[in-house]
């Protein structure tokens, strides 16, 4: 990269060091802090356009209130990089992402001026509410912040926190509404359309400047201002302020990248008491033109050229399992009329945004709304559509309910399928999707399939569809196995089937889903060590085929389990649970993901620490008497 000459950015090593700058150099620092995130992130990748959108913004919630007594607390979080680097993160910030390094969200654990964790979209309002409530209990004078954005206001949790905090008029808390018109994709709904007519409106905007030039050099208009600015409102925009209507003192919006302004107006709103909402305006990727030009490549883009913009692609590799779900959703639209294509917000994320381009009438992106996606799937099943429904695995937990009672309870066929799913790496914690399995399959009535590769991805989305029943696919992030898929014919495989793949008389390995691979290279290496061990691809999580395991059950006394997903309540519990009931004597070896939460890291490293790697199942086969 270019050489740029840091001025600032090594003096400040928490939020005192930069209440010393004078506004010039406040201005300098956010330029140096968005050039150091643009060149640590082409490195070592993360969330990169969101983080740019709120540099001026993060460094004036510092300069302004007083953290971490005061609280901010962060929506999403991938909003969060200039935050971490104010903070004291600065060095640390070169090991987001990596294992033993910092998380790219903010955690509790990690920092005193992470308020709140988070990782998921919409919790900042309640979250915030309950400190300021708190406070309010304990009789302390706190400020309380949530900046929510990037499409999170969608979400309904955010409209439950706005609905039950407006009610508390005594309660100061500020919302801030960091409004980029994205999501991870383009914003879409009635919300979107709303926030740009307040944006776009003329006459309000320019009465808006002038109030907030008296305000702030005038603090006494505050008062009066309280009192008149519902009424002034409603007559500029010709219908009630939604936020308004919340008891929400509604202002703004404001220029997200006027550094003075935000400071200007930010202390001004320090002194209004009550629940209070400032609109600010931002540029997802502010800063670097291709980052702007393309907001959603650049979310999350990978390494790249910092000074070009040239994306650096990783090593040539098979095709994403996410592409194999998006191209095979398309090739079952055009042969039934009754697909349809739903996601919360993730349209290039899970690539339905192929869909969307071929057929946009069928596909419907609903927002950050995991819970109306499954039941408004619901609703188009009841009703004679065939909904597949995609929603990333750690983000279906917010449904969980749903999936019961609108579609599991009524027997409606829909197609749940949960992309990212097993340890997601880099993303940590908040977005492993490793408990739907143990969750999900205590449902009644539910089928779980879980493809090895993407060939039986392709048919058993096709078989889903054949199905008639509410049906779930998990599949991991990333590239798949190099198995060829596209234009194969469709092939309906039999539903609670599993497969065997390895004769063998010595031990049993059963794998579900993608751990095949590693258990395939596993089994062979057993072999070759005078191991004679069979394998098996149980391919469904729920129904369990029952042919098989008797088969294993009557011939092995020794089993190995492998799942990418939790041990307890998993797939190698409910076998050992199967044999027991059978009255067979097998001993079961479960292999997954342990009592405990995984942090960031590769794939490949978290699965070697959570002990359901290749070396893992390898040490697990050949050891006589097992664990």
């Amino acid at each position: 990269m270019e050489a740029f000459a840091y001025r600032y950015l090594e003096r400040i090593d928490s939020p005192c060091d930069l209440k010393r700058l004078s506004m010039g150099e406040l201005s300098r620092y956010c330029e140096e802090l968005r050039h150091y995130i643009i060149e640590e992130c082409s490195v070592h990748p993360g969330h990169l356009a969101s983080s740019l959108g709120t540099v001026e913004l993060a460094a004036a919630l510092h300069y302004v209130f007083d953290t971490p007594e005061d609280k901010i607390v962060w929506d999403v979080g991938h909003q969060t990089y200039a935050h971490k680097i104010i903070t004291g993160r600065r060095e640390a910030f070169r090991t987001k992402r990596q294992l033993g390094g910092i998380s790219g969200f903010p955690r509790m654990d990690e920092s005193e001026y992470d308020a709140f964790g988070g990782g998921h979209a919409s919790v900042s309002i309640s979250a915030a509410f309950g400190m300021a409530k708190a406070a309010e209990l304990r009789g302390e004078k706190r400020q309380v912040v949530a900046v929510i954005g990037d499409g999170s206001m969608t979400g309904g949790l955010a409209f439950e926190g706005l609905n039950n905090a407006g009610a508390s008029k005594n309660t100061d808390l500020l919302v801030i509404l960091n409004d980029n018109n994205m999501a991870i994709d383009q914003a879409t709904g009635a919300l979107k359309n709303y926030l740009l007519k307040i944006s776009t409106s003329v006459r309000y905007n320019r009465f808006k400047r002038r109030v907030w030039g008296l305000l702030s050099h005038t603090p006494r208009l505050l008062h009066l201002c309280r009192k008149t600015w519902n009424g002034i409102k409603l007559g500029l925009l010709n219908h009630s302020n939604l936020f308004e209507s919340l008891n929400f003192r509604y202002f703004g919006p404001v220029d997200g990248h006027n550094l003075s302004d935000l400071v200007r107006t930010l202390r001004a709103l320090r002194d209004i008491e009550g629940p209070k909402l400032l609109h600010v305006m931002t540029v997802k990727g502010k800063g670097f033109r291709p980052a702007e030009a393309d907001q959603s490549v650049w979310h999350a883009p990978g390494r790249f050229n910092p000074d070009t913009g040239e994306r650096i692609a990783s090593e040539g590799g098979a095709d994403r399992y996410q592409d194999v779900f998006g191209r095979t959703l398309v090739d079952l639209a055009r042969r039934d009329e009754r697909v349809v294509g739903i996601t919360p917000a993730m349209p290039s994320g899970c690539s339905m945004n192929l869909l969307m381009r071929e057929m946009p009438a069928r596909c419907f992106d609903v927002g950050i709304a995991e819970e109306h996606a499954v039941t408004f799937s619901a609703g188009l099943a009841a009703a004679g559509m065939r909904p597949f429904c995609n929603i990333y695995s750690s983000f279906m937990q917010r449904a969980y309910d749903n999936v019961i009672h609108d579609v599991a309870i009524q027997h409606l066929p829909v197609v749940l399928c949960l992309d990212r799913s097993g340890l997601v790496g880099e993303d940590g914690v908040t977005h492993h999707g490793v408990f739907d399995m143990a969750a999900f399959g205590a449902v009644p009535g539910l089928t779980i399939a879980a493809p090895m590769d993407e060939l039986e991805l392709r048919n058993l989305m096709y078989t889903a569809l054949q199905s008639d029943r509410p049906f779930m696919l998990r599949y991991p992030r990333g590239g798949g196995a190099g198995v060829a898929w596209r234009d194969v014919p469709f092939e309906q495989l039999p539903i609670g089937r599993g497969r065997c793949l390895r004769e063998g008389g010595g031990v049993a390995l059963l794998t579900v889903g993608t751990t095949g691979h590693a258990g395939a290279r596993a089994v062979e290496r057993a072999v070759a060590a005078g191991v004679d061990a069979a394998h098996y691809d149980l391919r469904y999580v729920k129904p369990l085929d029952e042919t098989l395991l008797a088969e294993v059950g009557r011939r092995f006394r020794r089993v190995v389990t492998v799942e990418d997903g939790c041990l307890r309540g998993g797939v190698g519990e409910t076998v050992a649970a199967w044999f027991n009931r059978q009255g067979y004597v097998a001993a079961v070896d479960a292999l997954g993901i342990g009592d405990a939460w995984v942090s960031h890291g590769t794939p490949a490293q978290l699965q070697a620490l959570c002990g359901f790697d290749e070396e893992a199942i390898f040490k697990a086969l050949t050891t006589t008497s097992g664990k």
